[in-house]
């Protein structure tokens, strides 16, 4: 594996999540592949569970880590080719990427959005052009469009929590009775926030629905469609009650229109996740990526509840991480 960006670079999910929770029941199995080798950890804006998480697992499989937050530690980067850089950008990103490389055997990186230009935002020229300049294999810590290890970890989760078996001959996981209906529902927030984590859990539902995993059902008000790339064959509902009847999983998130891009056209409390919610649906369990703002996105009975499980599902944000880098480190 010489990238980490999106699903389209996990050969099988049903093998990837086996992966993971191998790495889970024998944390240091593989500590070997690590020795002699460092991980770099480049950060353009703030990170809790990304950042430890990514640190632990490498940790786990013997490897050094250096950590660079750019916003205080770094050159203010140039991405664009062919500009006199006179301007607020000290360094190129050219520069700046190969000389990680050389310091590095595999980089992560993080970016957000700025939520301002669709068609820039969507051209993840920043971390594409990183990968091409570094020279080493590179892990999507979150960019603008998708945050892959969250929804590799959510699917670990899902597989963790569900009544699922794994087939050691098929090397497939598959549900022992029915199969469990995932909710995504949006949620109110204060703040535009990126599509990302919506994308790319979408994303990772759909190819999971199709290898017959999953029931897969997105909600949200309108004007808050997803681009369709990513939720190209799931169900959506704009009546959110109807959504979460008889699911099994809920996934809150908010995220801001992409339809008017970057912008917040709802403000319906009425979207926030509650026990009252949570009436229609088989006792669902609740997930979140984190950081969650109490009784605005979920009602704080619901995180104190026993429905909530998003602290599992912060904990396998390591093995994850362990699962992507130990392909990596396989292969180099």
């Amino acid at each position: 594996m010489k990238q980490f960006f999106s699903i389209y670079d996990i050969p099988s999910l049903s093998e990837a999540v086996h992966t993971a929770l191998t790495c889970k029941a024998n944390p240091f199995q593989n500590e070997h592949l690590g020795k002699h080798k460092v991980l770099g950890l480049v950060f353009l804006n703030p990170s809790l569970r990304t950042r430890m998480s990514t640190q632990k697992a490498a940790m786990n499989l013997g490897m050094e880590v250096m950590v660079m937050n750019m916003t205080s530690d770094g050159w203010a980067l140039e991405t664009k080719d062919g500009v006199i850089m006179n301007g607020d950008t000290a360094e190129h990103i050219r520069e700046a990427a190969a000389v990680m490389g050389q310091y590095c055997d595999i980089l992560g990186l993080r970016s957000f959005p700025g939520l301002q230009d669709v068609e820039v935002d969507y051209r993840e020229e920043l971390f594409h052009k990183f990968a091409q300049y570094c020279g080493k294999p590179v892990v999507s810590l979150e960019t603008a469009t998708r945050h892959p290890l969250q929804s590799f970890t959510d699917l670990i989760t899902l597989i963790e929590q569900g009544d699922f078996e794994y087939d050691t001959d098929t090397k497939q996981y598959s549900p022992q009775k029915n199969k469990p209906k995932v909710v995504l529902t949006w949620a109110p927030h204060v703040k535009s926030l990126p599509q990302a984590v919506p994308n790319s859990f979408a994303e990772w539902m759909v190819q999971a629905e199709k290898e017959g995993l999953i029931d897969f059902v997105i909600t949200h008000p309108e004007g808050y469609a997803l681009k369709e790339e990513f939720t190209q064959g799931a169900t959506v509902l704009t009546n959110q009650k109807e959504a979460l009847q008889e699911a099994d999983f809920v996934y809150v998130k908010n995220w801001s229109s992409y339809e008017n891009y970057g912008q917040i056209t709802c403000t319906d409390a009425s979207w926030m996740l509650t026990l009252e919610h949570l009436k229609v649906t088989n006792q669902a369990k609740v997930m979140h990526c984190l950081p969650v703002r109490r009784d605005l996105v979920i009602a704080s009975e619901v995180l104190d509840s026993a429905h909530s499980i998003v602290i599992e599902e912060a904990g396998n944000r390591v093995w994850a991480a362990q699962a992507v880098l130990q392909e990596m480190l396989k292969n180099k």
